[in-house]
């Protein structure tokens, strides 16, 4: 396992602002030559405390984009009926993240979809028909003052 010092929470929290910036700027940043940094972040992507890096995407200007926060229930609580839900979830292109929770619900899921017809067709065709879902409650987001997802 890797030690996670000083150092190398500055670098994860570099990365974690801009994971575009380069290595020569990164390590001035972290106060080490750029080979000590690059063997560092290396280091850290090969133990999986950084498991990757993605653009982020402005959907609105991609053609409109409607974010659906979706409370989701079970019928059961068995082992079985959370993986085929989970199972489910991974195929379905619309669901961009899938959260197993605490509280009166088992998971709550990011869905992003084109429009209100497009999250209907969702809600109705996709997820209403998935057998171990007993409840489905939508929270519509209106806007995201404050958005840190990578």
């Amino acid at each position: 396992m890797i030690e996670i010092d000083t150092i190398n929470h500055r670098i994860l929290h570099e990365l974690e602002q801009d994971g575009r910036v380069s290595n020569a700027e990164l390590a001035q940043r972290v106060g080490l030559s750029p080979s000590a940094c690059l063997r560092r972040v290396q280091e850290l992507e090969r133990t999986g405390l950084i498991k990757g890096y993605r653009a982020i995407l402005d959907r609105n200007r991609l053609g409109g984009a409607v974010t659906v926060f979706v409370m989701v229930g079970l019928s059961a609580h068995l082992k079985k009926d959370a993986q085929a839900f989970e199972k489910a979830m991974q195929k379905t292109p619309e669901v961009r993240e899938c959260h197993n929770i605490t509280g009166s619900v088992e998971y709550l899921l990011r869905v992003e979809v084109a429009d209100l017809e497009a999250y209907k067709t969702f809600h109705s065709e996709t997820l209403g028909t998935v057998p171990e879902v007993s409840s489905i409650t939508s929270y519509i987001a209106l806007s995201s003052p404050k958005d840190m997802r990578a």
